[in-house]
């Protein structure tokens, strides 16, 4: 039979060398249909493309299931599969995910809920983890579904062709994926404390509530810090125009640079990815010339996006939506300090208070040129820019590790399953 027909993968343990079956996920599972009629599970559970299924109370910080329904709702035991329809990012088709909070819960008559049987639970979770699977949904979910919800029948659903090897592959292909689950877990975990670290130099560094110096200080530094608006430290200037510049106008090689707001990554200028113009093509405005130093900032979009930059050996000028901020005198001030009080939620703390239509949709120069910036003695500017800056390269080092770590997980879920 067709569903049967052997199949390799791509990638494979060196022991193992069986062809691999084709089973229909009606073979290898049931759907539950368990009601909660006597409220014996109180604990409503949520299935999030992100995170797995999870306490509904976790995800959303509050209860959305209504009490007097939970008779209604399916019991979701330890190790039972949950389909999903609705549809996201990081989800397309809707997730398909594992209960393994260790415990049971009850879930909405949404969702799809099956038990799996003569098959590694571990092994199904990783496959469900792949895009193999999206293919069949896309080929027979029903047209006309809401644009936010994946339709699929559940006659159609259980036909789902699933690969298996045996037993003792699954296992050993389950283990190996998880073992690379936790991996990248744990460098996200370590991620999340160095954000948290810097995020908790900037509240301890920098002085707060009118104060004159900070909580927490480099030892041989005791003066007080001085305030000045940004407009007496720096030159702020922006481009009016060219907001609406067409594909066709932009040249793949040209007189200038011209950066947007999307050109910025971890803080700097990604120079592979900006548009040239001709010089003579537009008239360029010298006071809004990108020199390296400059600090660049955005102020539509993304409001408050912050660059540094560093390695320009070309010219260089803005589309409207950023602001050109240079230092106006680097003897006094040290522009990796100016730089790091800029990119940290210092400055749309500030601008959000500032608006008087609730959150700021737009970062106006009014705003910048009033905007506090405290300033101790350019030796301990140095010296604070040097800490923040060595925090942001090993943060950037680690959050490149991670994608390293994703991108292989993802290489390997697409060539160790048929």
């Amino acid at each position: 039979m067709k569903d049967n027909q052997a199949k390799y993968p791509q990638l494979r343990f060196k022991c193992f060398t069986d062809p691999w079956e084709q089973r229909k996920l009606t073979d290898i599972s049931e759907k539950v249909t368990e009601k909660n009629s006597d409220n014996e599970f109180s604990e409503t559970l949520t299935n999030s493309a992100e995170y797995g299924i999870i306490s509904q109370r976790d995800f959303f910080d509050k209860d959305i299931s209504n009490e007097k329904n939970l008779n209604t709702y399916y019991v979701v035991r330890d190790g039972d599969f949950v389909y999903n329809p609705r549809i996201s990012n990081f989800a397309p088709v809707g997730p398909i995910k594992r209960n393994t909070l260790g415990r049971t819960g009850v879930m909405s008559p949404l969702y799809y809920i099956f038990r799996a049987h003569n098959v590694d639970g571990m092994y199904l979770e990783k496959y469900f983890s792949s895009t193999k699977w999206h293919r069949f949904m896309e080929l027979n979910g029903d047209t006309g579904a809401r644009a936010d919800r994946f339709a699929i029948k559940d006659k159609d659903f259980v036909q789902m062709p699933i690969p298996l090897p045996n037993l003792e592959e699954q296992s050993k292909i389950a283990r190996f994926l998880e073992n690379v689950d936790n991996l990248i877990a744990a460098n996200q975990r370590k991620l999340d404390l160095l954000k948290e670290q810097k995020k908790g130099y900037l509240q301890k560094m920098f002085p707060k509530n009118g104060t004159k110096v900070p909580e927490l200080r480099f030892a041989g530094f005791a003066d007080a810090w001085e305030q000045r608006k940004l407009s007496d430290i720096a030159t702020l200037n922006a481009r009016i125009g060219w907001q609406n510049l067409r594909a066709s106008e932009f040249l793949e090689s040209g007189d200038y640079m011209l950066i947007t707001g999307t050109n910025f990554h971890d803080g700097t200028v990604d120079y592979s990815t900006v548009h040239y113009v001709e010089k003579n093509r537009y008239e360029q405005d010298t006071k809004i010339q990108v020199e390296n130093g400059s600090i660049l900032i955005t102020k539509d979009g993304t409001l408050g996006k912050v660059a540094l930059v560093q390695g320009l050996n070309m010219p260089a000028t803005l589309n409207a939506g950023v602001f050109n901020v240079k230092i106006k005198d680097p003897g006094t001030i040290d522009v990796d300090y100016v730089y790091q009080y800029l990119a940290a939620p210092f400055l749309m703390k500030y601008a959000n208070a500032k608006s008087t239509g609730g959150t700021i949709k737009h970062l106006n120069q009014n705003i910048l040129i009033d905007f506090p910036v405290p300033l101790p003695r350019k030796r301990e500017q140095v010296k604070l820019a040097e800490l923040l800056n060595g925090l942001d390269n090993t943060i950037t080092l680690q959050q490149r590790k991670l994608e390293k770590l994703q991108k292989l997980k993802k290489g390997y879920l697409q060539k160790m399953f048929c």
